[in-house]
This record gives structure tokens, sequence and C-alpha cells, in this order.
């Protein structure tokens, strides 16, 4: 991971797809307004990314209680995360980093994952409100879940 603790953030803007269209979404529009959470998974309807999915939805309260937002991010394209996110009631945005562009600015793309290229690892990122990384976290292991209550005290 090429991101350090205290680093500023990359800035990105990314589409998300919700049924009333595409619409962008900015990271450093948060600034100085809320932390950013910023939850980055390999596929859209898999198993593991399913369940860290739900688990947020399921405790998105806990992280509005801290002021934070939360994004799923994933290189599936805006239309596959809009039919994930309305199947499975997703209560946050997801992010199409369909170009792979953040992801690499983020240092988390996998080379060669089951032979897909280019494919996010999982990962966990806390934006400060200052735009700064205050948490980062990645693993090559896909079913391994990010700490969230490590994720919680970061914020």
């Amino acid at each position: 991971m090429t991101l350090s603790l205290g680093s500023k953030a990359p800035d990105f803007t990314l589409k998300t797809k919700t049924p009333e269209g595409l619409s962008d979404v900015t990271l450093s529009s948060h600034q100085g307004e809320s932390s950013v959470v910023l939850l980055f998974f390999p596929f859209a309807f898999t198993g593991v990314c399913t369940e860290e999915a739900c688990s947020v939805r399921d405790d998105l309260k806990s992280y509005e209680n801290l002021n934070a937002k939360v994004y799923g991010l994933s290189v599936d394209s805006p239309f596959a995360q809009e039919a994930m996110a309305l199947k499975e009631n997703l209560n946050f945005p997801l992010l199409s980093d369909f170009n792979k562009e953040v992801s690499d600015q983020y240092g988390i793309l996998y080379e060669d994952f089951i032979g897909f290229k280019g494919v996010s690892k999982r990962s966990a990122f806390v934006i400060s409100k200052e735009g700064e990384i205050a948490f980062a976290w990645s693993s090559d292991d896909p079913k391994q879940l990010p700490d969230f209550k490590a994720i919680k005290e970061a914020l």
C-alpha cells in the first residue's frame, strides 16, 4: 500500500447509480464537513462482498453517529452496483471505479486476481474531515473483512 497515515487522500470523482439516474460523488466535497469511510471490494454480488456490504448496511447508524459518510467502491459498472444495492437494500452509495484509477491511486489493485487484471483488493480507508488518511488497511486475501472496530476507532 502506497498511502501512509497523515498523508493527503487522493481526491476523486466517481459515478454512483440509483433509480433516479447517474450522479457524481467527489471525495473533497466532504472536507470540513465529515469524515469518510472508503470500503473497496473486489466484485459485486460475491459472497464476502455481499456480507461486508450488508454488515455495514445494518450498522450504518453507528457511522452516522461518528459523523462519517460511508462509500463502497469496486471496479464494477455503476449499473451492476445499483442492482446489488437494490437487491441487498443497501443504504449507502456504491461508487464505480470502472476505469480503475482510484484503486490505482490508493495502491490497492491486484495485478492478477483469479485471471482478472485490475480488481480492487478488499481495503478500507478513513479520510479525516481535513482530507488526510486516518486509517488504511488492505488485504491480499479477498475473504478477510476489514476490522470495523478499528475503523470506528479511527473516526
